[in-house]
């Protein structure tokens, strides 16, 4: 199965951005354990800080499921929303923190209706989880 795994804003600073809240291992590195544990699937990574290049990515539809953090864009794209709402494969929204114990304008996804489950506070761990939903 090939999997596209999509990070929105600000997840290039993994591992270093907000530790408390993030964990300090980058992307890039939990990638790495991601494709040794899933061997049996190809895992693509893309992020963008830029809300039309995810959409731009995700229409290549070059793949079997999807696993999206968003990233801010949980909580206002309703471009993402209606992107996903047309992608017709398995899809799971991923958020590294619980956002129900964030601020509140964190609290709500505009993008979750338009995905088959979310996993919230599982940090990084979340991303696995996700890609074993899949199997």
């Amino acid at each position: 199965m090939k999997v596209l795994i999509i990070n929105g804003p600000n997840l290039n600073l993994l591992g270093t951005r907000e530790p408390e809240i993030y964990g300090n291992v980058s992307m890039e590195n939990y990638l790495e354990n991601l494709k040794s544990e899933f061997q049996a699937h190809e895992l693509i990574y893309y992020q963008s800080n830029i809300e039309g290049e995810l959409i731009n990515r995700l229409q290549e539809d070059d793949f079997d499921a999807v696993v999206i953090n968003p990233g801010a864009f949980t909580h206002y794209s309703y471009a993402i929303a209606d992107c996903l709402k047309n992608i017709r494969k398995p899809k799971v929204e991923v958020h590294i923190s619980n956002i129900y114990k964030r601020e509140e304008f964190r609290q709500k996804s505009v993008t979750a209706a338009n995905t088959d489950a979310v996993l919230s506070g599982f940090g990084m761990n979340g991303y696995r989880l996700a890609l074993l939903s899949l199997k």
